[in-house]
């Protein structure tokens, strides 16, 4: 009689950790889920929906929650905040880099080096950082 290998069957721990990892739906909660919302949508944004879903493995509702859910989405009036203020941000360092081609202009003429040259200099710091963190925003 020939002998038949059985491979070692997973402890439940596992069994369970592979099934959440498959698991397209939302983890059960305690009590339940008491409200619903209804979202219509049209033929092109439901082909999106569902693309996006199977893409990432999760239901349609579940992708619905967990995006909106996500701190770092943002909305649309928040994404166009935030380039209002970069432009704002970058027409500010148009402004003072006229400044300091003026500066260095005059410092090159007479050979010395103004006042202003520190503040304005200080100035192109502080946009910098605040262009810098901006972008950082918007990459979130």
């Amino acid at each position: 009689m020939a002998l038949v290998s059985v491979p070692d069957m997973p402890t439940s721990g596992a069994n369970n950790a592979a099934r959440a990892a498959r698991r397209r739906r939302r983890k059960n909660v305690a009590g339940g889920r008491t409200h619903s919302h209804q979202v219509v949508v049209s033929p092109e944004e439901e082909l999106k929906l569902q693309a996006k879903a199977d893409e990432l493995g999760v239901s349609i509702p579940r992708l619905l929650i967990e995006s909106a859910l996500t701190p770092a989405v943002r909305t649309l009036p928040e994404r166009r905040a935030n380039a209002a203020a970069l432009l704002s941000a970058m027409g500010l360092l148009g402004a003072i880099s006229r400044n300091v081609n003026q500066l260095a202009k005059a410092a090159n003429a007479t050979g010395e080096v103004s006042e202003d040259l520190q503040a304005t200099l200080s100035a192109v710091r502080r946009v910098g950082d605040r262009v810098s963190t901006l972008a950082e925003e918007l990459m979130k």
